[in-house]
């Protein structure tokens, strides 16, 4: 007879800490750009059309669990999407990112934007989910996510994609207020969403503050960190609190909540986690760039960041941000083996 506490999912029970049959692995950004069968479907359907037929979603979201045979699907969708219930205007431009109708810089602009009930403006996304809930089995996790408020911000400020975040920072350095106001909207919103997708069947949320790292850690704890920490306290399961550039934010972002940390690939493993500190897990963070190199170099410096990790519960595999769209999927599909066979234990 199965044991019954394998019926949970394996990166589940890793975020616990719980001693786990072997390191859980999967990839950001594994649905999509990399997949020649995802580049059909995108022939014929924008990403948002993708997002809005449930069953094409679940495909996608479910081809590299397919493929690669990793032990989460991450649900296909940007962090973009539950803005469009919001009542901004943005698409997402092939080679750019997302671009804003009307960017939002003044308190009128902040007051206009709606809270919506996720139930009624993105039923399609939590149709996904339950029906990628079904298909997998019980050793893999369904990851669900939403964008970080300070990422968020920043594409709806800036009104396109941003290196230095100068509009960013002229409005939480001269119109906190209005910064302020909008992290209240951003978070109400994103903890609703969260919510219902955890109601839909997923196993685990990620926030995806991606471009946090652009914050000094004074301007982190005064307009991120309380609004980080609410999100990541609303849901009842295991959550995974990722950015890039944080070598310099690690601690307050631990404070901020997660109970993994995801740790980028400027980091060693075990001084982030060391950072971090033991009480919680961390995912990473092989750079994704080395997956265009020889496989002996793939292999090399995975085996550094297993050693690193060095077998301690908490640990999931990710490369330390997305999969890159020119990627071979075949080497994804090896580097899980590759991964899996090294750490496979009989748990305690």
């Amino acid at each position: 007879m199965p044991d019954p506490l394998l019926a949970e999912p394996l990166l589940v029970r890793a975020a616990r800490l719980e001693p786990v049959e072997r390191t859980p692995v999967w990839f950001m950004r594994q649905a999509g750009r990399s997949l020649p069968e995802y580049r059909e479907i995108r022939k014929t359907h924008s990403l948002f059309d993708v997002c809005r037929e449930p069953a094409l979603c679940a495909e996608v979201t479910l081809q590299p669990v397919l493929r690669h045979d990793v032990d989460a699907a991450v649900m296909f969708a940007d962090i973009m999407l539950p803005l469009l219930g919001m009542g901004v205007d943005v698409e997402l431009v092939e080679n750019i990112g997302p671009v804003i109708a009307e960017s939002i810089r003044t308190a009128v602009d902040v007051e206009r934007l709606t809270t919506p009930d996720p139930e009624e403006s993105v039923p399609f996304i939590l149709e996904a989910v339950r029906i990628v809930r079904r298909e997998l089995r019980p050793d893999q996790a369904v990851i669900g996510f939403c964008g970080g408020p300070f990422t968020v911000a920043g594409y709806l400020i800036e009104g396109k994609p941003s290196r230095e975040f100068l509009q960013v920072k002229r409005l939480m350095y001269a119109h906190s207020e209005v910064w302020h106001a909008l992290m209240e909207k951003l978070t109400t919103a994103f903890s609703s969403y969260i919510q219902a997708k955890v109601r839909a069947g997923a196993d685990a949320i990620q926030l995806f503050d991606s471009w946090v790292g652009a914050l000094s850690p004074a301007d982190y704890e005064e307009f991120v960190q309380p609004y980080s920490a609410r999100i990541l306290a609303a849901v009842d399961c295991p959550t995974i609190h990722f950015g890039t550039g944080t070598a310099t934010l690690l601690r307050q972002m631990a404070d901020a909540g997660g109970d993994v940390i995801g740790l980028d690939w400027r980091i060693p493993l075990d001084w982030g986690w060391q950072v971090v500190g033991e009480d919680r897990g961390v995912q990473g963070n092989l750079d994704g760039a080395l997956l265009f190199g020889p496989w002996e170099r793939v292999e090399r410096a995975t085996l550094d960041v297993l050693a690193r990790a060095a077998g301690r519960p908490g640990h999931i595999f990710n490369l330390g941000h997305g999969v890159m769209p020119d990627t071979d999927p075949e080497i994804l599909g090896r580097l899980r083996e590759l991964v899996h066979e090294q750490t496979a234990r009989v748990p305690a």
